[in-house]
C-alpha cells in the first residue's frame, strides 16, 4: 500500500479473517476469507480524477469464467468491503456474474467542485480493470447495483454510460432528493450541482434501461424514488415495510442479484 490508512472495527475484523491469508493485489483468495468459494483479488488503482489510490475489491465464480460483471457501489460511510458484508457476492457460481467494489469516498459519486471525481474513476478506471481480469470484452455492458448514497450513484452511472454499456440497474433504498433545498450539507457543492445531477431530471436518460427500485416504506427516500418509478418507461418498483439500514439491504441482496442475473 502507498498510504497508510487508519484502523477501523470492519478493518480490524477483516484482518483476522484474513490472518494467514496470502491477500495480494490480484492474487486469488482460496484457503480463508470472507467468501472463499470464489475467486477473490484486490488491490489499487492510481485514479486520474483526483482521488490518489483507490483500493478495489473483484470476486469470480470459483469455477467458470463469468458471463457478466456488476459494479456495485457503496453508500455514504462505506468502502469497497461493504457489498461483501452485505452478501451481495454471496452467489457467484449461482449467477455466473462478476462483482467489483471500490473505495468512493463520500463524494456521491460525482464530479465535485474540488475536482474529485469518483463517478469518472468508476467509469473510466474501474470498469475497464474489471472486465480486463474478468476476461470479459472492454465494451461489455455492466450490471450496476448500489444502496443509499451508492443508490444515487447506479442511478446517475447508468445515466452517462446509456442503454449500449448497461444491463441492468438495481437502485435500493437511493438517496434521491426532490429539490435542492432537500439535500444534507456535503451531497451537493450547490443548487447548480445538485440542478445538474438530479437524477428525477435524468429519467430520459435513463430510458430503456431495466430498472429495479427497491425502498422501505419508512425510508426517508421513499417519497423521491416513488416520484422517479412514475417517470421511468422500465421500472420494477419492490416497495415493501422496512427503514434504511443493513439488515434491510442484506435480506434483498440475494433477489437483486438474481434479477441482475436474468438480465445478463
Amino acid at each position: 500500500m502507498s498510504a497508510t490508512r487508519p484502523v477501523d472495527r470492519r478493518s480490524a475484523l477483516r484482518a483476522v479473517l484474513l490472518l494467514g491469508c496470502a491477500m495480494t493485489a490480484g492474487v486469488p483468495v482460496t484457503a480463508c476469507g470472507a467468501r472463499p468459494q470464489g475467486q477473490l483479488s484486490e488491490g489499487e488503482l492510481t485514479s486520474r480524477f483526483g482521488l490518489g489510490h483507490v483500493r478495489w475489491r473483484l470476486a469470480m465464480p470459483a469455477d467458470q469464467p463469468p458471463r457478466g460483471l456488476v459494479v456495485v457501489l457503496h453508500g455514504y460511510g462505506g468502502d469497497a468491503d461493504a457489498a461483501f458484508d452485505l452478501g451481495y457476492a454471496d452467489a457467484l457460481d449461482a449467477t455466473r456474474l462478476a462483482v467489483v467494489s471500490v473505495d468512493g469516498g463520500n463524494r456521491y459519486w460525482h464530479r465535485r467542485r474540488d475536482g474529485t471525481d469518483s463517478g469518472a474513476m468508476v467509469r473510466e478506471e474501474l470498469i475497464p480493470l474489471a472486465l480486463d481480469r474478468c476476461g470479459l470484452p472492454a465494451g461489455a455492458r455492466v450490471g450496476l447495483l448500489g444502496w443509499s448514497m451508492g443508490g444515487f450513484g447506479a442511478l446517475l452511472l447508468a445515466s452517462e454510460l446509456g442503454r449500449g454499456r448497461v444491463t441492468g440497474v438495481v437502485a435500493a433504498s437511493a438517496a434521491l432528493w426532490r429539490t435542492a433545498g432537500e439535500t444534507p450539507a456535503g451531497a451537493f457543492d450547490d443548487r447548480e450541482d445538485f440542478d445538474r445531477h438530479s437524477i428525477l431530471e435524468r429519467a430520459d436518460r435513463l430510458d430503456g434501461i431495466p430498472i429495479r427500485l427497491d425502498c422501505g416504506r419508512s425510508d426517508p427516500f421513499i417519497a423521491a424514488n416513488r416520484a422517479l418509478a412514475e417517470r421511468l418507461s422500465r421500472v420494477e418498483s419492490h416497495f415493501e415495510p422496512g427503514g434504511h439500514d443493513d439488515a434491510w439491504w442484506r435480506a434483498r441482496a440475494t433477489d437483486e442479484m438474481d434479477w441482475l442475473a436474468a438480465l445478463a
